[in-house]
């Protein structure tokens, strides 16, 4: 019988790993078995989700990552190919939210924010792959959004590149599905999940909006953002993270070109 949370014996590279829901699906995939390989710009966040994996007796090492430069990824797969030989699970997470109108939105931010959230992902699935045919079977689990799924005021690049996430993991599974490749690729779509990113660069949506941000803080009241949720219940990392291991194991075989939406019915209305 197939457990739903086992990954032993998988090679697992997750990107934006150093914080947030990449450290989480980092942490839960090495708890499932799995050899993580976690990637970030962020390299004191990187050495401590890797301490926190090797102390609860998992095993993982770092690896300093801009996904949106192209022969950073054709490195690391080679890298992993020779250190674990093999890799069996992406996971594309790494991103920005960058707040602004649609009047307001500079090319140069639209142009960022589309190589890390879009780029960084078409490279990703580009580079592993080959990799992961070679290793026989593989998964590919793209980060996007519920912005992925509806507009949003405000939000209009950043939703512009979630949705591109989408349509990008519908045809990549055709494409691989097509080829006879043993290789899944689906979207995540996290709902108001309670993490860093509402004190970066989406803080940026409430430059016109003081009232939502935390008092005392330098971050977007979380609890205001939830208020659109059913019950006004926030999400956090690990609920996120729980969906990955399901899309890396085998339990989620057959599971191949959809969307898997953790959004405690936010956009079930």
């Amino acid at each position: 019988m197939t457990l739903l949370n086992d990954c032993s014996g998988k090679v697992a590279l997750i990107t934006g790993a150093a914080t947030g829901i990449g450290r989480s699906c980092a942490q839960k995939l090495a708890e499932a078995g799995a050899s993580v390989i976690a990637s970030d710009i962020d390299a004191e966040g990187l050495q401590k989700t890797v301490a926190l994996i090797t102390e609860a007796g998992g095993t993982a090492r770092a690896c300093e990552q801009d996904v949106a430069d192209e022969s950073v990824w054709q490195n690391i797969i080679a890298d992993i190919k020779a250190q674990e030989g093999a890799l069996h699970v992406l996971v594309n997470n790494a991103g920005i939210a960058i707040g602004a109108s649609i009047l307001e939105m500079s090319l140069d931010d639209w142009r960022r924010q589309s190589a890390i959230n879009l780029d960084g992902v078409f490279l990703g699935c580009k580079h592993a792959i080959p990799l992961m045919a070679e290793s026989g079977a593989g998964s590919i689990i793209n980060i996007s959004s519920i912005a992925g799924l509806r507009g949003a005021a405000g939000l209009a690049g950043y939703c512009a590149t979630k949705g591109g996430v989408r349509l990008l993991s519908k045809s990549v599974a055709s494409e691989c599905a097509a080829a006879e490749l043993p290789i899944r690729c689906n979207s995540v779509h996290p709902g108001i999940i309670d993490t860093d990113i509402w004190g970066r660069e989406i803080a940026g949506i409430a430059a016109n909006n003081p009232e939502m941000m935390a008092e005392g803080g330098n971050r977007i009241d979380i609890n205001l953002v939830a208020a659109g949720v059913p019950g006004g219940k926030a999400g956090h990392p690990d609920d996120i993270a729980n969906g990955v291991v399901y899309l890396a194991s085998d339990a989620s075989s057959y599971v191949n070109g959809s969307e898997l939406v953790i959004d405690y019915a936010m956009t079930a209305r």
